[in-house]
């Protein structure tokens, strides 16, 4: 299969996923037992020190100083596509086990004070099986997970052979499709795929 990528597009995109000059810099190795936590932030965002408040303000996505259910199911990637086939028990029980060690008053918000004094009592984040928890957007995490270890600056069009280029690229070209398309019936005064077929002259 040839995939064609627009020009436009891959111009936009190649210096953004080479800002780092090359292939990213290798991580000190994780300690075998290293918890969720850690091993979240060294593979999802290239961060090897960091302390309690750094993460929870990481991941208080709407800066409310405290974390929603949706907000906790973020963090674990549940809402990546990669997480798809998780169902709905251990998506509810990853919430209910975060809420059960860090939201002390029950109020259904996991507070920064709350973190930060369960953080102070040893309390870490779970490890629930489910990965490093993919939580950026598509190119975000194509560039942290692909691009970043096999491409660099220097890629050409022609160089973006592998399977997840082929499939990151082909997502944009439908997407690019459907846009267009869209764009063509918003054009139209009436659009008929709208009418109920009773309705239809025949």
């Amino acid at each position: 299969m040839i995939l064609s990528i627009p020009l436009s597009l891959l111009a936009l995109l190649l210096p953004a996923l080479a800002h780092r000059g090359g292939k990213a810099p290798a991580q000190a190795p994780l300690a075998p037992d290293a918890d969720w936590a850690t091993r979240h932030m060294a593979e999802e965002h290239h961060i090897a020190n960091f302390d309690p408040g750094a993460f929870f303000s990481l991941h208080d996505y709407d800066s409310s100083g405290g974390w929603t259910p949706d907000e906790v199911r973020r963090t674990y990637g549940l809402d990546d596509e990669s997480a798809a086939a998780v169902g709905p028990d251990k998506r509810e029980e990853v919430t209910r086990e975060v809420y059960r060690l860090f939201d002390a008053d029950k109020n259904g918000i996991v507070e920064r004070e709350e973190w930060m004094g369960a953080c102070a009592d040893g309390v870490r984040l779970p490890d629930f099986g489910l990965g490093p928890g993919h939580h950026g957007d598509d190119e975000y995490e194509y560039e942290i997970h692909h691009f970043e270890k096999f491409h660099d600056e220097n890629t050409k069009e022609e160089d973006l052979i592998h399977p997840e280029d082929i499939a990151h690229f082909a997502k944009h070209e439908r997407e690019e499709a459907e846009a267009e398309r869209q764009e063509v019936l918003n054009r139209q005064a009436i659009n008929e795929a709208n009418i109920p077929l009773k309705f239809r002259r025949q």
